[in-house]
């Protein structure tokens, strides 16, 4: 059994590379196990050096402190059928809520409490689909080779972890999310929450990022040290436990379409971003402030016209079909409608 963080388990990925056969049986069943019972674990030495993450909080730091007027030169593009670029602050509002034809009114509810953050999203330069909005070079050169790069570095680590999953549900062929996953329907997005003063969170008049489950196949996170990141409890529906930041650790947790595929034997937890812990507060101008928050989410999908059906090996007369078959790109598109309105929201003040 691997330790645990809290309710979170620890994964020690060091030997799946070098290891033997049933080293990495060992670890794609300690893997799965956890993604079975929470949904999110916490994996060291998953393949993303700490100088590259180091320097990739470097980058995304510089992009998040450049004035406003030159984060806007790549803005995200209205609606959500491109996400990609700079949101600013109250332009995104993350939801559970499905939002259907017709019902504007429960969209505009949704948006009256705002989500304070502001982030960048970065895909392929090959997607067809979801084009990148890149800032103009001059105006943070590098940083554009930096991240297109490190996507794909973030890639590598994926693959060997949808190895894993795929022998802990128990296929024969370890590469068989490998064949839905070409990589280039990824999404790196760096995130940035302002600090934000304290009594507003706790009073719900803004939000940082509700609570929400992902769409994708996996998603892998790195944190900074603020913390915020909370996680449903698996046996208190309703309560949430603290995603405590470990350095350089990556938290990995199960999608939406994973679950599907896996027929809900693997569990795509709800999380949130919230208040952060006591210590993670500062005065200004006599208010309690909470301190900036960075994160690098790295959201691992499938290709856009891939198929997810429920996998064989995850039913039978006790566990019979849950779900229909569905293309990713449909499904990506029901679940992101309302985050993005047609008309962009005006920026939130953030103090």
């Amino acid at each position: 059994m691997a330790p645990e963080q809290g309710a979170i388990p620890v994964v020690d990925f060091s030997v799946w590379s070098k290891g033997s056969s049933d080293d990495k049986k060992r670890l794609a069943q300690e893997l799965t196990e956890a993604c079975r019972r929470v949904g999110f674990v916490y994996i060291v030495n998953h393949g993303v050096s700490g100088d590259i993450l180091d320097e990739a909080f470097g980058w995304s730091k510089r992009l998040f402190d450049l004035p406003d007027e030159k984060k806007m030169l790549a803005p995200h593009p209205p609606g959500p059928t491109v996400h990609r670029g700079y949101s600013w602050p109250g332009l995104e509002k993350v939801s559970q809520d499905i939002i259907k034809d017709g019902e504007e009114a429960k969209e505009a509810d949704n948006r009256k409490i705002a989500d304070v953050k502001e982030s960048y999203e970065i895909g392929s330069e090959e997607s067809k689909t979801q084009p990148n909005v890149w800032l103009p070079e001059d105006v943070l050169p590098g940083f554009r080779e930096f991240t297109t790069q490190f996507y794909w570095k973030c890639f590598e680590a994926a693959k060997e972890l949808l190895r894993a999953l795929a022998i802990g549900v128990g296929l024969e062929d370890e590469d068989f999310f490998l064949r839905f996953h070409s990589g280039e329907n990824n999404q790196l997005r760096l995130l940035h929450y302002p600090p934000v003063e304290a009594e507003k969170l706790s009073s719900n008049a803004v939000a940082r990022m509700p609570a929400h489950s992902d769409w994708g196949t996996i998603t892998m996170l790195f944190q900074d040290d603020c913390g915020g990141l909370q996680v449903e409890h698996p046996n208190k529906p309703g309560h949430f436990v603290d995603a405590t930041p470990m350095k350089n650790a990556m938290v990995m947790n199960v999608g939406d379409l994973l679950m599907r595929w896996s027929n809900d034997f693997l569990k795509s937890t709800l999380h949130r971003v919230t208040l952060p812990p006591i210590e993670s507060k500062q005065q200004i101008d006599g208010r309690l402030m909470t301190k900036p928050r960075y994160s690098i989410p790295y959201f691992v999908s499938p290709d856009p016209a891939a198929i997810i059906e429920c996998l064989s090996v995850c039913t039978d007369e006790k566990h019979p079909v849950k779900y229909e078959p569905v293309v990713q790109d449909d499904y990506r598109r029901m679940r992101g409608r309302g985050q993005y309105a047609e008309a962009p929201a005006a920026p939130v003040a953030v103090s």
